[in-house]
This record gives C-alpha cells, structure tokens and sequence, in this order.
C-alpha cells in the first residue's frame, strides 16, 4: 500500500528535502503551500523519484478557512494521509521595538495558528484509519533565544507545547506527534541571523524521514534537538 504524505512549504530549503526523501520512499505526495515557480519543481521532482503523480494544493497558512478547504481536497482526493509533515514557516528579523503587530501576528499565524488548523482539519480522517503521524519542524529556538527574533521564538516555544499536548491525546489512538527543533540550517532562512549554519537541509529531512517513516509508535511526543556540528 502506497503511504500519503502530506508535506507543508516544500518550495525550498528543508520543506523540498522532505518532500523528496519521503519521495525516495516511494511516498504518494500532497504538496501544500502557496503557488510559485519552486513549489511546481518540488511537485515535478517527487513525481520523478516516487513514479506516482503528485497532489498540489495551493493554500494560504495565515488563512484557517484556506487551510480547511487544502485539508478537505487532500483527504478526498487521497485518502485521509498516512504521515503530515509541519514545515511551513517564517521569520521577520527585528528588535522586540521593532516589530509591528503586524509581523507578530503573522509569524505566530504561519508558525503555530496554522498547524493547529490543518492538524484539526486531519485528525478525523487520520482517527477514523486508526494510523497516522504528524511531524513537527520546529526549531532550536523553542530552547533558546535569539536576538530579533522574538516572535519567531515564541510561535516556536508555543509550538513545542501543542505538540505535547496533541501527543497526550494521540494514545492507545494509533497516532503519534513528535516535533524536531533543528538550529541554524544552511537554508536562505538563515540569512539576517548572528549564527553561522550548523547542518544542511538534507540532515534535517533524514530525521523527519526517520520519524515519519521508520521510528516506533513510542517515539509520541518527543522532542528532537539538533544543534548542529
């Protein structure tokens, strides 16, 4: 039986690195994220490597009514997914004065409102096939912080406590959620940070990979660190 994997921002960097392991796999994708020339490559890449057609849904992740409708299509069209990768994010770098409401709000919409909206949108399907796994790509700052990143950091620590909580009610269900917090990946990301890159895209997504794929049920609510060499 073909696994469905639902992976969010796989334009670029990390995101298109999952998608293409779980391709690899021989995993039948559902690419959701907002139109771009990246995203379509994505699509056309994992079609190559999986030998099966791919699903491409646009959404837009400060939306929860266009997350809902992303979820819906992707249910109907493939089935509820076997494995639902959160990768989308975002950052806008600047001092705690420096940030608006604006860019506030929207990091925390993109980095934390909207995995909860398309986890909730899932787990009916996913409850109701008795399998499944979400997997997290949070970050090193849900352990630490940043300078000019307050909002990010935040949207990242509150993440990790969705996360937790989500696995408690995950038990004895056939389901399970774990939460990777890679630090400063060679990704264009990282550009405006003070720290230099400590990992590539690739060792990320061979952890994502792992969990989504490969690791025991037990592995429910861990948290994975990776600070890098």
């Amino acid at each position: 039986m073909t696994e469905v994997a639902l992976v969010t921002g796989s334009g670029r960097g990390v995101g298109r690195a999952i998608a293409l392991g779980l391709a690899k796999r021989g995993a039948r994708l559902a690419l959701v994220g907002r139109k771009s020339a990246q995203h379509a490559e994505t699509l056309r890449l994992v079609e190559a490597l999986s030998g099966h057609r791919a699903l491409e849904v646009f959404a837009d992740f400060a939306d929860a009514a266009s997350l809902e409708r992303a979820a819906a299509h992707v249910v109907s069209e493939l089935g509820a997914p076997r494995v639902v990768v959160h990768n989308a994010g975002m950052v806008v770098r600047a001092s705690v004065e420096e940030t608006s409401i604006a860019a506030w709000d929207e990091q925390l919409d993109v980095n934390l409102r909207a995995p909860f909206v398309l986890t909730r949108a899932l787990l009916p399907s996913m409850r109701a096939a008795g399998a499944g796994r979400f997997v997290f790509v949070g970050s090193i700052s849900a352990s630490i912080g940043a300078p000019r990143a307050a909002a990010y950091a935040a949207s990242k620590w509150g993440l990790t406590g969705f996360v937790k909580s989500l696995a408690e009610e995950l038990k004895d269900s056939g389901l399970m959620a774990c939460v990777v917090q890679p630090g400063s990946i060679e990704t264009d990301m990282l550009k405006g940070a003070p720290f230099p890159a400590r990992m590539s895209a690739e060792e990320v997504a061979k952890t994502v990979e792992f969990l989504a794929l490969d690791a025991p049920l037990a592995h429910n609510g861990a948290v994975v660190e990776m600070f890098g060499v």
